[in-house]
Formats: C-alpha cells, sequence, structure tokens
C-alpha cells in the first residue's frame, strides 16, 4: 500500500467519522483522493467501509460528491461516438422490484425516433437485487457485455442507433467494489454518482434521462450532471426512482437546457391519451420464490424474461401497459429535446414507431 494514501485515508476518516457533532466536511480534493485510493486494488477494504458508510451519516456535501464521482469518471473507459447528440438513460442500477422495468426498451424507440441513445447498469446489486436493464436485455438475448468503444459503434450504425453498457467493461475499479458495497449492506454515495459517469458521449450534446423519488435528490442530480459534463438533464419523478413516471398521475421532471438552471415542469399522462388504472407495470403474481439472501418476493431472472416478454410486444406495438410507458417516458425526451413540437406531436411519433415495427427492428439492427 502506499504509505501517502494510507495516511490521506487515515485523515479523511478522522475528519468524516467523528459522530453527529464533530465530523467534518471533505474538500472536493479530499474528497477525490480518498476515492482513488479506494479504487485501487491495495485499499483497505475496512478504511473503505468506515469512509463510506460515515459520509453517508454525515451526508455528503456537493464537493464530497464531485470528488467522489470525478474520480471514478477519471478511472473508466469513456468513448465518444461520432453522432451529433445522444440520451444518456440513467435507471437505478440496483433494479426494480415493485415493477417491471420497460426502460430497459427505451433506447431502440429513441433510435427509432431519430435520437441516438444509451443505457448503462449491472447485472444486480444491493439493496434491492432487483430487475435491472442488464437481466432483462440478456433475457431478450442481447449481447450485455459491449465495452465502451463497441457500444459507441452501436450508437453509430444506423440500423441501431443504441447499446446497453454494463459497468464492468466501462468501469471495471468500481465494478470490483461490488463485494464491498453489499458487505457495507446499506445505500453509499456510489449509489448515488454512479449513474452519471456517462460511458459514452456524442460529438455535440448529450442529455441525460434519470430518476428520482425523493425531493431532495432533483438539486443534486441536477448539479452533478453539469458537473459531469451533460449538455442537458431530465430528472422524472418516476416509479421506483426510475426514468419512467407514474402512468396514473401527473408529476414533476426538473430538467435544464445548455448547462442551465434547472426548472420544474408538470406532466400528466392524461394529456397525451395514457389513461391506466396502475402506476407501471405489475410483477406476475405466478413467478416462483426468489433467494432469501437476495430478492426473496420473486426469482428475478424469471421476473427479467417477463419484462423482456413484455416489452419486446410493445415493441411490436401491443398496446397495454408496456406500451404506454414507452409512450410517455420517449415523448418526454422527444419534446425536450426538441424533436417534436409538444408532448403530444412527440406522443404521436413514438407511437407511430411502435406500430409500424421499426422500433423493434432496432432492437438487433434487423
Amino acid at each position: 500500500m502506499n504509505p501517502e494514501s494510507v495516511a490521506a485515508m487515515k485523515s479523511c476518516i478522522g475528519k468524516v467519522a467523528t459522530g453527529p457533532e464533530y465530523s467534518k466536511d471533505l474538500s472536493y480534493e479530499e474528497a477525490y483522493a480518498a476515492m482513488n485510493y479506494i479504487l485501487d486494488k491495495d485499499a483497505d477494504p475496512v478504511q473503505a467501509a468506515v469512509f463510506l458508510i460515515s459520509l453517508r451519516m454525515k451526508r455528503e456535501t456537493m464537493d464530497e460528491n464531485k470528488g467522489i464521482l470525478q474520480a471514478i469518471i477519471d478511472r473508466s473507459n469513456i468513448a465518444t461516438a461520432n453522432v451529433d447528440e445522444l440520451v444518456d438513460i440513467a435507471d437505478p442500477y440496483n433494479g426494480h422490484n415493485r415493477s417491471l422495468p420497460i426502460c430497459a426498451f427505451i433506447p431502440p424507440v429513441l433510435a427509432a425516433c431519430g435520437l441516438p441513445a444509451v443505457s448503462h447498469g449491472l447485472e444486480t446489486i444491493n439493496p434491492k437485487y432487483g430487475i435491472t436493464s442488464h437481466k432483462v436485455l440478456a433475457a431478450a438475448g442481447l449481447n450485455v457485455g459491449l465495452n465502451s468503444k463497441q457500444a459507441a459503434t452501436n450508437i453509430e450504425n444506423p440500423d441501431i442507433g443504441w447499446a446497453y453498457i454494463d459497468q464492468q467493461a466501462y468501469a471495471p475499479d468500481l465494478h470490483n467494489l461490488i463485494g464491498l458495497r453489499e458487505r457495507i449492506i446499506k445505500r453509499q454515495v456510489i449509489t448515488t454518482v454512479e449513474v452519471l459517469v456517462g460511458p459514452v458521449r456524442a460529438k455535440k450534446h448529450t442529455h441525460l434521462l434519470t430518476g428520482y423519488v425523493h425531493k431532495a435528490y432533483p438539486p443534486v442530480y441536477a448539479e452533478l450532471a453539469r458537473f459531469a459534463g451533460f449538455d442537458s438533464a431530465m430528472i422524472a419523478r418516476g416509479v421506483e426512482g426510475g426514468v419512467i413516471p407514474s402512468l396514473q398521475q401527473p408529476h414533476k421532471v426538473f430538467s435544464y437546457k445548455d448547462k442551465g438552471e434547472e426548472t420544474a415542469q408538470t406532466f400528466d399522462p392524461t394529456s397525451i391519451g395514457i389513461d391506466q388504472a396502475v402506476r407501471a407495470v405489475p410483477i406476475p403474481e405466478n413467478l416462483p420464490a426468489g433467494d432469501e439472501t437476495k430478492c426473496k418476493e420473486f426469482d428475478v431472472d424469471a421476473a427479467a424474461a417477463a419484462t423482456a416478454e413484455a416489452g419486446i410486444a410493445a415493441l411490436k406495438g401491443k398496446k397495454g401497459i408496456s406500451y404506454d410507458s414507452l409512450v410517455y417516458s420517449c415523448a418526454i425526451v422527444l419534446a425536450h429535446t426538441g424533436r417534436a413540437e409538444n408532448l403530444a406531436a412527440a406522443a404521436d411519433k413514438v407511437r407511430t414507431v411502435l406500430d409500424s415495427g421499426k422500433a423493434h427492428a432496432r432492437l438487433t439492427g434487423s
């Protein structure tokens, strides 16, 4: 172990782990150095765990968030796709356990609408160990092992226009911390910032689509998105913190353009002809039981297969909750990026590519 790194880590822990009254905030530089040390293969796991837990209990500052995020970005393999615009879909990496995440199929729909897209994530992670885009796309028979360059190539392909890239491929040092994160059990700062790395960027404008649950998070995500270089962002109050809002009621989306200040806008699904009795695609009741040590409510792989089936049917134009989920979420993106005059026109555009089969054709580029 590097003695200087060990000493720096000891100093950081001394500041953040002294209780609610005496803990001190770290500077950007200190947080950056500490996260780099944690990402090193010889990092002490006990020190790393104490540091991350103490930060969480103290509540991370923006400087600490930025330092940790920048350390991860600097250790990531980031590619630039030869496209002018790109939408980055950042759904929670720990997945969903109360609904089926049809968000896995947003990228091919946007691509069919002429807007390249990328999504990213993990196969599984605590605390939810839920249904992830990785598992859904794998269940659909797609390659979830692309590296950054291969993902960029798919995005550039006029017959495909989208890609999924796993953290194992674009940020292997961060991915190596999964075991540590699982032993910590509770959510840490890594959970907040890892969705903002942006493993593939566009030549000119990269837009972020992410979600939140708690009201305190939109300004945090907006500031971190600007810091990470996203030209615009859409931060939706989605189901389970995901990128697809409830189909049952109005919701807020916080957004900014040209790295400006974020503003809130309220959207109502009924304004574009969506009238559903549920918030999102329900999990089938007949799934087998899950793993007692992880997601015990249902078998996650079986749920991922059910999601893949529902998503592919929607891409082929089958009407229903999955179809409406794609219409709603993609319409918000198209309206935000100026690909449609308003939300209603954007929804019409999405329905056209779904009903024609063009969105399904983008799934594999066939």
